[in-house]
């Protein structure tokens, strides 16, 4: 395999794009963390993102393993290396077990909670969600834990004996619920493709009334979320107004997919989803009340 072919298929088996996205989420949270503490630690936060980033990536990677004839059904995911031979089951399982067990190691150097939190998002991740995108629409509810769990794990990681607070039960919670919406949506713009691998993620398992308002409905839920850092008193008025803001808009995108009932409406909300979580999380950082 050349070089660059292995890079390209590399990005593919870890889910690139996905995975930097939860080690920002983990990344802000680490920095909330120090500066509830007024105390930067930036080769802890090297430990933790190379740390998640390997985790992640394992996590993803026993994901393409255990779906591998899955993805050879769908035309998004056919060109991945393991369905389309250019990678072996065997080569993925080294490449998968070497990140975990060396993501896993690097990130308990931190602290043992930071490190046992990682395992757990790996098993829920790859042996629970995975399976049951299958079996029922409650697999969205299933993997909207070990999904909420980076800004857990990344606040956990920015102290010597982390303890628990309001703060990382509301940074969990907001990217919990924010789940909800944003996977509605890409199950919504894929469903066709979902279908030919048996997947059942809409709320009813169509693109109807229901499932449309159950996901305008979870874009609701988390605007009062999302105001919890500031009602809670972490939060300035500068994360109040920018959450209520974004959420009010990202409703909007939702309520259209609700009256159309059309794809295009779903890939707004999709998009929308990508533009709020990193908007919400950064400017909370920044305007953070230790």
């Amino acid at each position: 395999m050349a070089e660059g072919s292995f890079i390209s298929d590399f990005k593919k088996l870890i889910k690139l794009r996905l995975t930097f996205l939860v080690v920002f989420s983990a990344s802000v949270s680490f920095l909330i963390g120090c500066k509830e503490q007024d105390n930067y630690n930036w080769f802890n936060w090297l430990i933790l993102t190379i740390g998640g980033f390997l985790v992640t990536g394992a996590a993803n990677g026993f994901n393409e393993i255990i779906e591998k004839d899955l993805d050879k059904l769908m035309t998004r995911t056919s060109d991945r290396p393991i369905p389309a031979g250019r990678m072996t089951t065997g080569q993925a399982l080294v490449l998968s077990l070497f990140m975990g067990i060396a993501g896993t190691l690097i990130l308990v150097r931190l602290n043992f909670l930071t490190g046992v939190l990682s395992v757990f998002s790996i098993l829920l991740y790859a042996f629970l969600y995975t399976p049951s995108k299958r079996k029922s629409p409650i697999a969205v509810f299933i993997g909207a834990f070990p999904g909420a769990l980076p800004p857990l794990i990344g606040y956990f990681a920015a102290f010597d004996n982390p303890q628990i607070s309001w703060i990382p039960i509301i940074l969990f919670l907001i990217q919990f619920v924010w789940q909800f919406p944003h996977f509605w949506a890409i199950a919504w713009v894929l469903d066709d493709d979902y279908k030919r691998a048996g997947f059942r993620l809409l709320p009813t398992t169509q693109r109807d009334k229901i499932s449309a308002a159950m996901t305008f409905f979870s874009t609701l839920v988390l605007i009062p979320v999302s105001l919890l850092p500031t009602i809670m008193g972490f939060g300035g008025y500068v994360i109040g107004a920018v959450s209520l803001v974004a959420g009010l808009i990202f409703s909007w995108f939702a309520f259209n997919l609700y009256r159309k009932l059309d794809i295009a409406s779903a890939q707004k909300v999709m998009f929308g989803s990508f533009f709020y979580l990193p908007l919400v999380q950064l400017v909370l950082l920044f305007d953070f009340i230790p």
